[in-house]
């Protein structure tokens, strides 16, 4: 009968969350041929293959897969009876990995955590900054999402809410002049910004305030970009520099806005808003570091905080 030990278990989670067996050996603190060798004896004890290997690559099997996310999440549970144990001195130890996008990360989920942190001295927290942290979560405790959620098993909490603001230079605007209504946006040059698979070239937009009326119209518009790129800060950035017009994130565009490096055009009118969502697994099973971080930043991006953080009056990117 064949026994996996929990060094097995490790290693086959290791394997499933890094990128390369290099990775995963610096995870687990060993050396990769160590890990190669480790490898070979666990597929020999299971009578199966694990893994595939080229010169640059290893790649899980599905049966190596299977077994290794079974693994992980029979580690979570034993992480998770120990928290229990422990619950009663309040101390957090592990690792917390969290997942976000590049630019909202960097901005605001970085100096989080890392009070965060200082709050709880035991915990290893790990913050992976992505393109598309959702759905590509890989083994992420917890995830940042800006915008729409689709399609997802996990719990989801609305951190703020997220406006997106169309805005050009005052440069570009003296030349070009100001859309008054949307319509007239098809006229200009549009900065377009290419995320995840969305099509980022239709903008749906509706009156805002009072004239939002239940029979008010919405509009949708399918612009032909004049620009194209994949990092929101370059696109916010080409606006800037007088290029076109650009539909920003709240959270990216309002400090422009207010350096005045940036003016908010047709502001009478609401775009899809693309609210900061927290994404986390089912409730069941929680441990104590994801429900403890859950709780912190809900109360970091509690009202007055957002309200601070967004933009003075008044987003979706990375």
């Amino acid at each position: 009968m064949t026994t996996i030990q929990i060094e097995d278990m490790q290693l086959a989670a290791a394997l499933l969350r890094e990128p390369s067996l290099s990775a995963a050996a610096r995870a687990l603190d060993v050396t990769p041929p160590a890990l190669s060798m480790r490898l070979r004896k666990l597929e020999a004890a299971l009578g199966l293959s694990l893994a595939t290997r080229t010169a640059r690559k290893l790649s899980l099997t599905p049966e190596g897969e299977r077994f290794a996310r079974e693994a992980a999440a029979l580690l979570g549970q034993i992480e998770g009876l120990r928290e229990s144990m422990q619950r009663d001195d309040r101390r957090l130890t592990g690792t917390l990995r969290i997942a976000a996008p590049f630019g909202f990360g960097r901005q605001y989920i970085a100096p989080m955590l890392a009070r965060f942190a200082r709050l709880h001295p035991g915990l290893g927290v790990q913050l992976d900054l992505r393109e598309t942290p959702w759905p590509d979560r890989h083994d992420a405790d917890a995830v940042i999402h800006i915008g729409t959620v689709r399609d997802s098993s996990w719990v989801a909490r609305t951190l703020s809410a997220n406006e997106r603001w169309l805005c050009a230079s005052p440069d570009y605007l003296r030349q070009r002049g100001a859309p008054r209504v949307p319509r007239e946006v098809m006229q200009h040059d549009c900065i377009c910004i290419r995320e995840n698979d969305e099509d980022v070239t239709l903008w749906h937009l509706r009156p805002a305030g009072r004239a939002a009326t239940a029979k008010a119209r919405r509009e949708t518009l399918r612009i032909s970009p004049a620009y194209v790129t994949n990092d929101g800060g370059v696109a916010r950035q080409w606006a800037e520099q007088g290029l076109g017009l650009v539909l920003r994130s709240e959270w990216d565009a309002a400090d422009a806005v207010a350096r005045g490096t940036l003016v908010r055009v047709l502001a009478d009118w609401q775009f899809d808003s693309a609210p900061v969502t927290l994404l986390v697994p089912s409730r069941k099973g929680r441990t104590a570091r994801v429900q403890a971080v859950v709780e912190f930043l809900v109360e970091s991006f509690g009202p007055k905080v957002a309200k601070g953080a967004m933009g003075a009056k008044g987003a979706k990117g990375k």
